[in-house]
C-alpha cells in the first residue's frame, strides 16, 4: 500500500484497536495468479508478540482452498470522507479523500479439530452478541456440530502489516481543523469518526 511515512501508524495499540473496531474485512487471495475476495469477520488477538486474525468461511467458497504457503492480505477499512476544496482559505486546491486502512500480510492456517472451531465461534458470538451467548451455548450438539462442518475456520499469524491514516497532514494544523469542523458538521457517523481521528492526529 501506498503510504507516506508521515501517514503511517506505528503504535502497536492503535493499529490493533482500529483493527478490532473494524473487524469485517476483506481477504484478498491470489494463488495462481487469479485475485479472489472475501468479505469475513475477524477476531484479533495478542499471542507472545505476535498477532493472529481468526477468521471462517463457507466450506461452499473455495476461497480456502487456496490456502497453501502463500500470503494472503487481510484489508481492514475505516472512517473516509471526501475532502472539498471549499473548505479551505487558500484558493488553489484541489478535491481529495481522507481515509483509514490496515492491509495485514501472513500465511493462514486451516483449522480443522472441532474443539478450536467451536471455541473459534464461541468467541465470536461472545464478542458480537453476549446476550444471545446462554443461548448459543444450549444449542443441541447434533445441531452444533452440523453448523460446524459448513464452514472452514482458518488462523493467519501476522507477519507484517501496512497502515495508512490519510489525514491531510501534508497540510498546515490549520487546514487539518478546518477539514474536521466540515466533517464534525456532517450527518454521516463515519465522517464525524473521521474527525475525531484527524483531530487525535493534528500536525504541530
Amino acid at each position: 500500500m501506498y503510504s507516506p511515512p508521515y501517514n503511517r501508524i506505528e503504535q502497536r495499540a492503535e493499529v490493533l484497536a482500529f483493527m478490532r473496531a473494524n473487524n469485517f474485512p476483506l481477504l484478498v487471495t491470489g494463488t495462481g495468479g487469479a485475485l479472489v475476495g472475501s468479505h469475513l469477520p475477524a477476531l484479533i488477538r495478542e499471542s507472545g508478540d505476535g498477532v493472529a486474525i481468526d477468521m471462517h468461511m463457507a466450506k461452499n467458497n473455495l476461497q480456502w482452498k487456496e490456502f497453501f504457503d502463500d500470503e494472503v492480505m487481510v484489508v481492514f477499512t475505516g472512517p473516509h470522507a471526501y475532502i472539498s476544496p471549499r473548505w479551505y482559505e487558500e484558493k488553489e486546491r484541489v478535491p481529495t479523500w481522507n481515509y483509514t486502512a490496515v492491509h495485514a500480510y501472513g500465511v493462514p492456517k486451516v483449522i480443522d479439530d472441532p474443539k478450536a472451531k467451536y471455541a473459534s465461534q464461541r468467541r465470536l458470538i461472545e464478542l458480537m452478541d453476549p446476550q444471545w451467548l446462554p443461548r448459543f451455548d444450549a444449542l443441541r450438539q447434533e445441531y452444533i456440530d452440523q453448523m460446524l462442518d459448513g464452514i472452514v475456520n482458518f488462523e493467519i499469524a501476522v507477519s507484517r502489516v501496512e497502515t495508512r491514516w490519510k489525514l491531510s497532514q501534508n497540510r498546515s494544523r490549520r487546514e487539518m481543523e478546518l477539514i474536521v469542523a466540515q466533517l464534525e458538521k456532517s450527518a454521516d457517523s463515519g465522517e464525524r469518526a473521521l474527525a475525531d481521528i484527524t483531530r487525535r492526529h493534528f500536525t504541530d
